[in-house]
């Protein structure tokens, strides 16, 4: 769906293991409330789920900085500057983006840890370690299992929830971007830094569901705090009881509703 002249565009990003139409729900919600919903997958991400899991090398070796330019190049085709809302690693890259000036505002939901963050939890680690325990899967794209999508997303839900949403809306992605966030404190010039002095930005939403163990809540705090240094609006909204499946899950619309509350008091319709 493209962006009219009229209304404001909404740029959806979803992150590793979600397929872009598990954004449909919010497209619809926002395109009621008025604003033009885009939501293109990342490089090489094939048009469905069935054609993404047939063929998941599409996406392997895509890195942080190639999907940022991806989503630079789509904001460059959009009539107006858009509201960037991203979940994940589609969370690290809304705030790229909106660090560079791309945005009108940003919500990052469960944001990937970007450079500067210094909790390294445990859950955290376990839900990595389908990845990060074979170097070799920095060039590959891999597949969540049931049971891993069930610690790292659901583990919130019940156990018929989290195998619905497994089966309705996991695709294969790449691994690159997990090992780009996991060694930025390591690496000078890393494609997980963010600009989190910018006075000029439009204002920034950080979301943190409490019981994510993918992106816990101390990472998401952690975040919110190397934004102190800028004037900036940037403010945090936790929701407890809510793991990292929060933007698919049955509880979507409280924090879909709440991005909406959001937007609407910064002035953004």
């Amino acid at each position: 769906m493209l962006a009219s002249m009229t209304n404001t565009p909404a740029l959806f990003i979803h992150g590793l293991w979600l397929h872009a139409s598990s954004w449909q729900p919010w497209s619809d919600l926002f395109a009621a409330r008025g604003y033009a919903p885009v939501a293109p997958g990342w490089p090489g991400e094939p048009d469905t789920v069935e054609a993404a899991r047939r063929d998941p090398q599409a996406v392997a070796g895509h890195g942080i900085d190639d999907v940022t330019e991806h989503y630079a190049a789509v904001i460059a085709t959009l009539p107006a500057a858009p509201v960037i809302i991203g979940h994940s690693f589609g969370g690290l890259i809304t705030q790229k983006l909106l660090g560079r000036g791309l945005g009108r505002a940003g919500i990052a939901i469960d944001p990937a840890q970007i450079k500067g963050v210094k909790p390294l939890p445990f859950a955290q680690l376990r839900s990595g370690f389908p990845v990060l325990g074979n170097p070799a899967n920095r060039r590959r794209a891999v597949s969540l299992t049931p049971a891993q999508f069930r610690y790292g997303f659901a583990n919130a839900l019940g156990e018929r929830e989290s195998g619905d949403l497994f089966d309705r809306w996991t695709v294969p992605s790449p691994g690159r971007p997990l090992f780009e966030a996991a060694f930025a404190n390591f690496t000078r010039n890393s494609p997980a830094a963010v600009d989190t002095a910018n006075t000029t930005r439009g204002p920034l939403l950080l979301i943190s569901g409490q019981q994510d163990h993918t992106v816990p809540d101390v990472v998401t705090r952690a975040t919110y705090k190397l934004y102190g240094d800028s004037a900036a609006t940037t403010e945090l909204k936790q929701f407890p009881d809510r793991g990292h499946s929060l933007t698919i899950d049955s509880g979507w619309r409280a924090v879909a509703d709440h991005t909406l509350a959001w937007l609407a008091a910064q002035g953004i319709s």
